[in-house]
């Protein structure tokens, strides 16, 4: 049976080559993967974004590289995919592999992904880390449902546009972002989506340094003004319920502030506290204080 677009076999009768789609360690080089450690050992053709590093990796997972390798980085990408294509189509099989994450995530490999694809060659995944649900994780906002934006733009009316867009979206959002850019845009979603709106911000995720700072966006803000180093990845709560303030008010129920409650027993603040269920939750914060505020003066007066 030939595969999808018509190709079966490759010159002389041979099948196509498998494109394999490498994750690398975003951080630890022992985060790697088994599966990584010996396809890395075992291929006969790499495409690396930067062939400097992949060596420095190896070198640190005790892999002796024996494969040709072949710079696949964003400003070759376009050019190098015709290429790799046609060596796939002629038998050779190719590991694709960035600096970090999956190839494919805000790094080069799409259009060798789409292009294989669309030829009906095959395309495998060596699964493994990744700053995007790494970092979605470690914030401690709500996680069932959440969309990736990748890099905002960078002209300001693009981002501009990008955020007004966002404002009224309900899952958690997930941005990769420049740290020489951070500060800029966490005022910049502020202004867009409300500076009470929570946030954490992700640096050096697996790495010596790493450090997570949660908080309004506001409050980031104000906090990274001076700068920041490292990778970073920021994640911002969705947008809460739009059903208005009495729907809102409605919302929370004992049961609500009970969970408030418990968080503080456990250890929070009552701020944080409020805050945390808040997000979760789509409250308003102001709206969950006062409730909470209120509850704890009903029982006051009851024991009086």
């Amino acid at each position: 049976m030939q595969a999808a677009s018509g190709i079966g076999e490759a010159a002389g009768g041979q099948r196509p080559g498998v494109l394999t789609v490498a994750a690398a360690p975003i951080g630890q080089p022992a985060d790697a993967s088994p599966r990584l450690v010996a396809a890395l050992g075992a291929a006969s053709l790499i495409a690396a974004e930067d062939t400097r590093r992949l060596r420095r990796l190896a070198t640190s997972l005790g892999v002796r590289l024996a494969g040709r390798l072949v710079s696949y980085y964003d400003d070759v990408e376009a050019r190098r995919v015709p290429a790799l294509l046609a060596e796939l189509i002629a038998g050779q099989d190719v590991l694709l592999i960035t600096d970090a994450g999956l190839p494919g995530v805000s790094d080069p490999g799409y259009r060798l992904i789409a292009a294989a694809a669309h030829a009906g060659i095959r395309v495998t995944v060596l699964p493994g880390p990744s700053a995007v649900t790494t970092a979605l994780v470690v914030s401690g906002l709500p996680s069932d449902r959440f969309a990736f934006e990748g890099f905002p733009p960078r002209r300001a009316g693009d981002r501009a546009r990008r955020f007004a867009g966002l404002a009224t979206e309900s899952r958690t959002l997930v941005f990769f972002e420049s740290p020489r850019r951070v500060a800029a845009t966490l005022a910049e979603l502020a202004a867009a989506f409300g500076a009470d709106r929570q946030a954490a911000v992700c640096r050096e995720l697996t790495k010596t340094h790493e450090e997570v700072l949660r908080g309004t966006l506001g409050e980031l803000a104000g906090q990274l003004s001076d700068g920041v180093l490292g990778e970073i990845t920021l994640v911002v709560a969705g947008a809460p319920d739009q059903a208005g303030p009495a729907a809102a008010a409605d919302a929370i129920t004992a049961d609500v502030i009970a969970e408030v409650e418990q968080r503080v027993r456990a250890g929070l603040s009552r701020k944080d506290a409020i805050a945390t269920v808040a997000a979760e939750l789509g409250l308003r914060k102001r709206e969950l204080y006062a409730a909470v505020v209120a509850a704890s003066g009903q029982r006051h007066d009851d024991h009086q």
